[in-house]
């Protein structure tokens, strides 16, 4: 309806108007400048637009590098914890399909200090927690609950069963499902560069690691299968799922400083 109207009061407005082929273009004349007393070197580049926005760039580029930079490169202002280590392999793979399917857009995945958020989720995060995650997956949305805390809050057949429908797990949840996660063959071709890179970074993965990275991610995934099968999830061929990778990166958010 609103649009309607507004469609109408358009048409009424064109339609009471006269149409003006042409018009004289008219403006005063440019007064020039005058110096006077006081005038700084700034109002020369005030002046060029161009000008000004070359050295506003400078100068902005020069004052993000001289604050970010030494964060980057100083070791000593990012705080160490020495329980927290590297994701697995198949934990890796996990976290990359969460972000894949989106699940970062309505999860955040940083509790805050305060007393309300601790009371519901656990143990405030810590930025010492983070060292390892490229990209960080902090996020400010939350649809669904945090879950930098999720990690062995739920056996892994909670997680498949809520992965499959999350309305069998939490009734009421708005969550989608996803059931191809148990039926997608988990892609581990491209872990050996991932593990690699991530050496490149700064992630501390030994020297050669990349070349049983396969075997390892196969080995957890073995692991949760048979620990779903105790737990009595029936699929056969578990172990090869994407929904193995997925199950061991949820069950590791947060469980570092547990250690």
């Amino acid at each position: 309806m609103g649009t309607c109207i507004g469609v109408y009061n358009l048409y009424k407005t064109a339609a009471g108007g006269n149409f003006l082929a042409n018009e004289a273009a008219e403006a005063p004349a440019r007064e020039p400048h005058v110096k006077v007393a006081g005038d700084h070197w700034h109002k020369w580049i005030e002046g060029r637009p161009m000008q000004m926005l070359l050295w506003s760039a400078i100068a902005i580029s020069i004052g993000g590098i001289v604050q970010i930079m030494p964060m980057v490169f100083m070791e000593s202002q990012v705080p160490k914890i020495s329980t927290v280590t590297p994701y697995t392999p198949l934990e890796l793979e996990g976290r990359d399909i969460y972000i894949r399917e989106g699940c970062v857009g309505c999860h955040s995945q940083q509790v805050r200090p305060f007393r309300s958020e601790t009371e519901r989720y656990g143990e405030y995060s810590k930025s010492g927690e983070y060292i390892f995650d490229r990209p960080f997956l902090w996020g400010s949305k939350r649809t669904g609950p945090d879950l930098h805390r999720e990690g062995g809050r739920y056996p892994d057949s909670w997680h498949y069963n809520h992965m499959i429908d999350p309305r069998t797990m939490s009734p009421g949840s708005i969550m989608p499902q996803y059931p191809h996660l148990a039926d997608d063959e988990l892609d581990l071709s491209l872990l050996p560069a991932k593990i690699a890179a991530l050496r490149k970074l700064g992630t501390p993965y030994p020297e050669g690691f990349e070349d049983r990275a396969i075997a390892d991610a196969q080995a957890q995934a073995k692991k949760i299968a048979d620990k779903l099968k105790s737990e009595g999830v029936k699929d056969e061929g578990m172990e090869t799922k994407e929904m193995m990778a997925i199950i061991a990166y949820l069950q590791r958010l947060g469980t570092d400083i547990k250690k």
